[in-house]
């Protein structure tokens, strides 16, 4: 097949296709098939494409949700058996704490727990109000005493050992003009659980309070 120039392309007519050589028609067809392709794409496959990444997309997050959930019922009875230990371990910490009849002889067991070392009390002064949370109120008690350092550490080391939970914080110690000794400074907390009115009662509060922000 002669080559052929750019004039003889040009001298074509397009009305008499079946005339022409080879090559235009391979050329023309080519051209034909590409921009078909191209407007099937651009009206009709883009849209496809487009739905297809989303549905391949939806399908990931679906299987990476199938294999969490999957994952959750194969370890669902380790996690029964945590929360049970988990309960059990809480109901025995709130054993460990008075109910509200019982905070006037933990008091009293503290001041004693002093006295019973020869330790003088210069203030004993419980918070004028408990500080609440879902299930226990704590009660901070400002305390000062004077004696010899020996005592004291014993009377700390008494307090740590009731059979309910007392803790003291704030610990500071300096000379005692009067008597020579030392005076310690502390805060002693007291932990009570609420009991069942008082944790409905906060409970109905807290409901009140989210639907007063809504």
């Amino acid at each position: 097949m002669p080559d052929m120039t750019l004039d003889d392309f040009r001298r074509l007519n397009p009305s008499e296709i079946g005339t022409w050589p080879v090559l235009p028609k391979l050329i023309t067809l080519f051209v034909l098939l590409v921009a078909v392709v191209f407007a099937g794409y651009w009206f009709d496959w883009r849209n496809q494409v487009k739905e297809l990444d989303g549905a391949r997309t939806k399908e990931q997050q679906l299987r990476t949700s199938f294999l969490g959930k999957q994952k959750q019922a194969v370890n669902l009875d380790a996690y029964r058996e945590q929360l049970a230990t988990i309960e059990q371990e809480f109901g025995e910490m709130l054993k460990q704490l008075p109910n509200k009849s019982e905070m006037e002889a933990l008091l009293t067991d503290i001041n004693q727990a002093g006295l019973g070392r020869g330790l003088q009390f210069v203030l004993f002064k419980p918070a004028p109000k408990e500080t609440k949370s879902e299930f226990y109120a704590e009660l901070p008690i400002s305390i000062k005493l004077t004696g010899n350092y020996h005592d004291m550490g014993a009377f700390a080391s008494d307090v740590s050992q009731f059979p309910r939970i007392v803790t003291l914080s704030n610990i500071s110690l300096k000379q005692d003009k009067k008597s020579g000794g030392l005076e310690m400074a502390a805060t002693a907390r007291t932990y009570r659980y609420l009991d069942d009115d008082e944790v409905a009662a906060r409970r109905k509060a807290a409901r009140r309070s989210k639907k007063g922000r809504k």
